[in-house]
Parts: structure tokens; C-alpha cells; sequence
């Protein structure tokens, strides 16, 4: 630090991401307090709390009030679940959750009866942020396969999922906020928490999903205003949150004015799901209803339920991100939804899930591997001494792709030794099954030396 040309504090910064890149800082490992390290430097404590502000915004530590600063538990793992490096040749794709593209809607069947409508040029045309009446009626259409009733001016038209997370977290919430989560959540909300400088706090979760009790103590800690739950199907673990869960969520949500943030990508492949969260609070509650694991993921098509001043808020960041979802694109999307081939293909696609994961409990009888029945993800607990990093490097060597635990875990959450299968990403059956195989075997085989790292453990 005394021989940098930059700022004191992101040297310190640069130093801890050093320090986690080489091993000598490990995932959970308490950091020096703020006073204990400006002592130690010679330096300022505002320049230690910068410093480690600083390592906070990169994701490299997490700071909890009354417990100090952690190495984060997936400092030292990739987050994003979509890398810019295509897999290596014959390396089968079980982490990502594709939506089954062979059983989406015929496009050239679409196209041509868009091409038959006379006012086709207007959907060219710039449109409110919001979304045209007639899509933002659609998404309230679309919205009632949730559980949902809501009026067009309810309605948000996003890019997609992430976007429509984007909107709410970008419209709803400010830089330096928290915002709360299960201690095992999607990536793409910690990713997007990074980038708009949100903190996140992780809440404990058992196999019922996030624990109330949990979320209240932590907001009882720490000042939060929001909290993120994909109560149907959680990513990663598949977990499904009962309604009396639910209910007393929303109990804790309301007692400290928490806005919920609810994803529920994974909803329509359930049986018979519990009430939505946006349907016991819908004062409080923004809804992501994406059509993209139903039909479509390329449309980037999704539908934001939320009260009429939330969604004024969010239409608002649509503006400041994308100006307006392409209209042609949800014109498309609104037809199937309307004519019922949407409902179709849902309909085939929990066929062919179902008939996967029937494959994956067979041929991972021997082992602790939870899923849903027509669920795209599986979670697989893995025997010591196995963690989760070790055994995602262990199948890509054996030629199989899935996801460890750490890329989901936030904060200095312990991760669990576990990992997330797809089932939805093989092309086929046979596919499916030789990747499975893949995985058993690495189980049977153990945990074996990697190279490069000591003891063989990743």
C-alpha cells in the first residue's frame, strides 16, 4: 500500500482479491476488524471501511452488522451460470435450465398469422415503457395460470426475467440498500444485486424454503427493505413453500414493510401450487410471470404483476434500460397465450419432465438426489468429503456440466455439499442418461486428486 500510485483503499481492496485468487484468504474466514487492520497499516479506519466497502461491492466479502467482515463463500467460484466460453466438445449440459426447445411453438406458424393483420407496421413503432393496453392485458391473462387476477395497469411488459428483476430492483430500491434472500439463491439476482450496488442478506432455509423466524431476526439486525423468495420449485434446492410458510412470511414481510420481490420461473410445473406471495400481500408484492421456460425464451418476454404505483415505478426503469420491451416480440407471445398454444406446450413440457425425472431417479437411486415431479432441477447432496466445487471440476473432467452449491450461496453462507442438476438441457433421453450415468460414477469413484490444488480437494 505505501507503493501504490492509486487510493489507499483499493489497493486494500486489490489485496484481498490477491489474497482470495492465490488461497491464502479462504471462504467464511473472519476478516480483522476495520480498527485492528488500520492499526495494523498505519492507517485511517475510514480507509480500511472503504477498503472493505469496496471488496463488498466486487462480491469478494460480506459484512454483517455485529459479526464482522467474512471472505465471501463463492469469492473464489464463478457466479454466472451462462459463460462466455462455449463447454469443450462432447461435454454434456446438465447445469444450465434450458426450456426444452424442441417443444416449443412452431415460429414460421406464428409469424405468418402476425404477417395476416393489416395494423402489423404499429408494432414497429415506439410504445409506452409499460407496454401496449392490449400486451399489458395479455400479461394480466398470463398472470392468472399464477394465481393472479390483476388489472392491465398492474402489468409491467420486461425484457425477460432478469430484466423484470432489473426493473424492480432498479425502480423500487436504492444503491447501498438490503435486500433480503435465502442463504441459497439464484445467481442472477446476486449478480444483479452487485451490479446495481445492492447488499444482499441471506436468510436460513430448510427444505420447506426460506424460514420466516429467520428473515425476522435479520431484519430485527440489519435495516432491510426488501426480500427476494421464489417460493415454487426454489432454485437451486426445489424446495416448495407450504401456504401456512407462506403466510407467515408475508406476517414478517408487513410487520417490517418489506417489499417482495416474488420469481416464479419454475410455478407452472407444478401439480397443484400454494397461493402465490403476491396474492396474500399484493399491496406489497411485485410478481415475475416469465413466459421464457414455457415458450419462447428467446422472445425475452415476462409480465411484472405489481400494485399500480410500483408498476409506474418499474415502467419507469424499463424506460432508463431498455425504453420498451419490443412489441412485435410480445405480439407473439400474446397470440399464443390467447389462442391456447402456450397451454399446450406447458401441458408437453411437464410430459417430457416428468418422463426425465423418472430417468434421474432411476439411475441415481444409491444417492440423496431431491426434485419435483415434472421439475427441471434436481438437488443432488453429496457424500463427504465432497463439496460442491470439487465435484462440478470432477464431472466437467468426466464430461458433464452441473452447478456446486457455492454459486449459489450469498454472504459468508456456509455453502452445503450438494449441487443442482439440470434435466431439462439434454437433447434427449439417451443424452440425459449417459450424463447421469456420468455423475453417478464420479460418485461411486470419490473424490479424487485435482490438479494443482492440495489434498486433492477443490
Amino acid at each position: 500500500m505505501e507503493t501504490t500510485s492509486g487510493p489507499k483503499y483499493a489497493a486494500l481492496a486489490d489485496a484481498i482479491a490477491r489474497a482470495v485468487r492465490c488461497g491464502a484468504l479462504a471462504p467464511g474466514e473472519r476478516l480483522p476488524t476495520h480498527r485492528e487492520l488500520a492499526d495494523a497499516l498505519g492507517v485511517n479506519v475510514s480507509t480500511v471501511t472503504r477498503g472493505y466497502a469496496e471488496a463488498e461491492r466486487r462480491g469478494l466479502v460480506a459484512a454483517t452488522v455485529g459479526r464482522g467482515t467474512f471472505v465471501a463463500s463463492d469469492a473464489s467460484t464463478s457466479v454466472p451460470l451462462v459463460s462466455h466460453e462455449p463447454l469443450a466438445p462432447g461435454v454434456i449440459e446438465m447445469g444450465l435450465a434450458t426450456p426444452l426447445y424442441a417443444l416449443d411453438p412452431d415460429v414460421g406458424a406464428g409469424l405468418r398469422a402476425l404477417a395476416r393483420r393489416r395494423d402489423l407496421g404499429v408494432l414497429l413503432h415506439y410504445v409506452p415503457p409499460g407496454g401496449l393496453p392490449a400486451h399489458r392485458a395479455a400479461g394480466a391473462d398470463w398472470a392468472r395460470r399464477f394465481g393472479l387476477a390483476p388489472e392491465p395497469d398492474e402489468v409491467v411488459v420486461c425484457a425477460g426475467a432478469q430484466h423484470a428483476l432489473t426493473s424492480a430492483l432498479g425502480g423500487l430500491f436504492r444503491p447501498g440498500e438490503r435486500i433480503a434472500a435465502a442463504a441459497l439463491t439464484y445467481p442472477g439476482m446476486k449478480t444483479l444485486a452487485a451490479m446495481l450496488g445492492i447488499r444482499l442478506s441471506p436468510i436460513a432455509l430448510d427444505a420447506e424454503g426460506m424460514l420466516p423466524e429467520s428473515l425476522d431476526a435479520v431484519c430485527r439486525r440489519d435495516e432491510v427493505r426488501g426480500v427476494f423468495v421464489i417460493p415454487d420449485a426454489h432454485n437451486p434446492t426445489t424446495a416448495t413453500m407450504p401456504e401456512e410458510r407462506r403466510r407467515a412470511l408475508v406476517e414478517v414481510a408487513r410487520r417490517h414493510d418489506l417489499t417482495i420481490v416474488e420469481d416464479s420461473a419454475y410455478a407452472l410445473t407444478l401439480d397443484a401450487p400454494p397461493p402465490p406471495l403476491a396474492r396474500l400481500a399484493p399491496e406489497r408484492t411485485v410478481h415475475v410471470a416469465s413466459v421464457s421456460k414455457a415458450f419462447g425464451a428467446g422472445l425475452r418476454v415476462a409480465f411484472a404483476v405489481a400494485p399500480a404505483a410500483m408498476a409506474r415505478r418499474m415502467a419507469l426503469a424499463v424506460l432508463n434500460t431498455v425504453w420498451m420491451t419490443p412489441p412485435l416480440n410480445v405480439e407473439l407471445a400474446a397470440l399464443w397465450i390467447k389462442d391456447g398454444t402456450a397451454d399446450r406446450v406447458v401441458a408437453a413440457k411437464c410430459a417430457e419432465l416428468a418422463r426425465r425425472n423418472a430417468l434421474a431417479e432411476r439411475v441415481l437411486a444409491e444417492f440423496d438426489c431431491v426434485g419435483l415431479r415434472t421439475g427441471f432441477l434436481r438437488w443432488l447432496r453429496l457424500p463427504e468429503p465432497w463439496t460442491g466445487g470439487a465435484f462440478e471440476a470432477a464431472c466437467r473432467a468426466a464430461g458433464a456440466n452441473v452447478f456446486g452449491a457455492e454459486r449459489f450461496a450469498v454472504g459468508d453462507t456456509p455453502p452445503p455439499a450438494a449441487a443442482r442438476i439440470s434435466v431439462s438441457a439434454a437433447m434427449d433421453a439417451a443424452e440425459l442418461r449417459r450424463g447421469l450415468e456420468i455423475l453417478a460414477d464420479v460418485l461411486r469413484r470419490g473424490v479424487g486428486p485435482q490438479p494443482g490444488l492440495p489434498g486433492g480437494m477443490l
